[in-house]
């Protein structure tokens, strides 16, 4: 059995990456839906549609524990799929989101004022609000949707000084709330992380997303040994995408490695 990473395009692969560094003895599968990418600003239905149709194909390839990489999909569809769909379909097996591990590490390190950052979609479902809150509802959290360092980010511009005037416009109002935490709500993101650490200074922390999952990962199999011992530990990756070209493949070579290669999939 495998670790499935479920993400909407390929951004997902930093995550994965950050993964297989901190557990590189099993067997993963990543799935990428780069075909229908971005969800951000797709409606919750779409959403939650798109990701069942992936999840449900990750378990139909063996996976026994699935990550949804995705922020929007685990702000939109995630609660609905462990509480509905999966009982139903697949009650032995597991699917974790992102939001809640980082959640977790920003509430241990966060002092007064925790800033977010992510996608129209992510940031209009306050689920990191939400989660802060209910975990600690003394901290103060300040978002702000910043849709186009996505497409920053996939053109390979983050040392660019077009990047660097817009992480600068994006940041303003949340360095002038004196942020103290900032959380990076797109697996897209922390190919910025240092331009924007620099940017936010010393008085604010940036957190790394995808060490913080793969931390978390690697706790939740120490705490669940049913689900470990069923896992497969032949140290492979399997890249799955839902449409294939010349740009895609740079960019997973570019954010995971040179070994990678990419098989198309239909998920419809």
């Amino acid at each position: 059995m495998k670790i499935g990473i479920f993400d909407s395009g390929l951004g997902g692969l930093i995550i994965l990456r950050d993964i297989v560094k901190k557990l590189p003895q099993y067997d993963y599968i990543y799935l990428g839906d780069n075909a229908r990418t971005p969800y951000g600003n797709r409606s919750q239905e779409v959403i939650y549609k798109f990701t069942q149709q992936a999840v449900d194909f990750l378990f139909k390839q063996g996976c026994e524990l699935i990550i949804i990489a995705c922020n929007t999909a685990s702000a939109k569809a995630l609660r609905k799929i462990q509480q509905e769909w999966l009982p139903k379909n697949y009650p032995e097996r597991r699917v974790l989101g992102v939001i809640r591990p980082v959640v977790e590490e920003a509430v241990k390190v966060a002092k007064k004022k925790i800033g977010v950052i992510g996608t129209k979609g992510t940031i209009a479902s306050e689920a990191y609000i939400k989660e802060i809150q209910k975990l600690n509802p003394r901290l103060e959290v300040i978002q702000k949707a910043t849709p186009l360092l996505v497409s920053l980010v996939e053109e390979g511009w983050q040392k660019h000084d077009v990047a660097k005037k817009i992480l600068r416009i994006y940041l303003k109002s949340l360095k002038a709330a004196k942020i103290d935490t900032l959380i990076l709500g797109c697996t897209h993101y922390p190919i910025l992380y240092k331009e924007i650490q620099g940017m936010t200074g010393k008085r604010a922390k940036v957190l790394n997303s995808g060490e913080i999952v793969a931390d978390s990962l690697s706790d939740y199999l120490k705490r669940h040994s049913e689900i470990e011992n069923k896992l497969d530990k032949n140290s492979k990756c399997q890249f799955l995408v839902t449409d294939i070209s010349e740009h895609y493949e740079k960019l997973g070579r570019d954010w995971f490695g040179p070994e990678i290669k990419f098989e198309k999939i239909n998920l419809d």
